[in-house]
């Protein structure tokens, strides 16, 4: 087994001799009944992926997804963290250690199911446009980053490359059904409730976030990574202050440096200096630490 590594000693990628389908952070494998889902210390921005990773971060998403799978009140496809080691004979596992996941498989839906509980990113760009955010019409007047009335679910399609893009739910019950549609809307509207609470009692705000699902023999549930700074918006409830963005806990570096940078965002992206992978290394931990403690 073969694993590439960048000067800062983070894992980016890994060969195994399975069959592979390989994401911007996550690789799969096939292990026949079952998949073995590897988080790489890659790291993405602007839809391009860094020729630096974060060392470590690979580990933390897994931990943290374990964590969420095994507190929220849900259907999840997670089997087990520990190394089918029957299954990778002759294979070097110990650098998968940490950041693995044995998982059903599952017959995925093909959208994001978007939860927004505060009004920031491109919900608060396409509000600003139209007073509303994926068809759903929001009150006058709101601030960047004011907390909505209620949470509000806007889901989006799956992009393989690029940008997923936002779509209405009535878009998405046409393809998929209302049926799934409303069941998708109501497991995700209720999962966000139950990890906002959990947030909340360790003093943080879930902005926003998005789940992945999966159906087996009709079951619905949750796959993927959940609940991680890579898929959701978390933030200081103790700073905390409508009408301007806030100090987040993900790759809010990463994004500020590149954008003060001289990239084209259309040619591959610049190394990152080493003070920002440790600025982004401290938050993905702290945000990790102060979720589980």
């Amino acid at each position: 087994m073969n694993f590439q590594t960048d000067a800062a000693g983070a894992l980016l990628s890994t060969d195994l001799p399975l069959p592979k389908r390989t994401g911007k952070v996550r690789d799969v494998y096939d292990l026949g009944d079952e998949l073995l889902v590897v988080s790489t210390d890659r790291i993405s921005a602007f839809d391009w992926i860094l020729p630096v990773g974060i060392a470590g971060k690979g580990e933390l998403l897994t931990r943290l997804s374990r964590f969420w799978f095994t507190l929220l009140d849900f259907p999840n496809h997670l089997v087990s963290v520990d190394l089918p080691l029957g299954r990778l004979e002759g294979i070097d596992a110990e650098p998968l250690r940490g950041r693995s996941m044995v998982v059903r498989k599952a017959q995925v839906v093909p959208f994001e199911c978007v939860v927004r509980g505060y009004l920031e990113g491109s919900g608060w760009q396409e509000y600003q446009q139209n007073g509303a955010v994926c068809g759903v019409s929001l009150p006058a007047g709101l601030r960047q980053c004011e907390a909505l009335p209620e949470p509000i679910f806007t889901p989006a399609t799956k992009a393989e490359h690029g940008h997923d893009e936002n779509v209405s739910y009535e878009w998405m019950a046409q393809q998929i059904g209302e049926d799934l549609a409303g069941r998708l809307r109501t497991a995700s509207l209720e999962i966000y409730r139950q990890a906002a609470e959990h947030a909340r009692g360790r003093g943080l705000i879930i902005a926003d976030t998005k789940f992945e699902f999966g159906l087996v023999d009709g079951e619905l549930i949750l796959v993927d990574e959940v609940l991680t700074p890579d898929s959701s918006r978390f933030w200081a409830a103790d700073e905390y202050e409508p009408g301007h963005a806030q100090r987040s806990f993900d790759k809010q570096f990463v994004r500020e440096w590149l954008s003060r940078s001289d990239w084209d965002r259309n040619s591959p992206p610049p190394a990152l200096p080493a003070e920002i992978i440790a600025k982004t290394q401290a938050k993905y931990r702290e945000a990790y630490e102060r979720l589980t403690q």
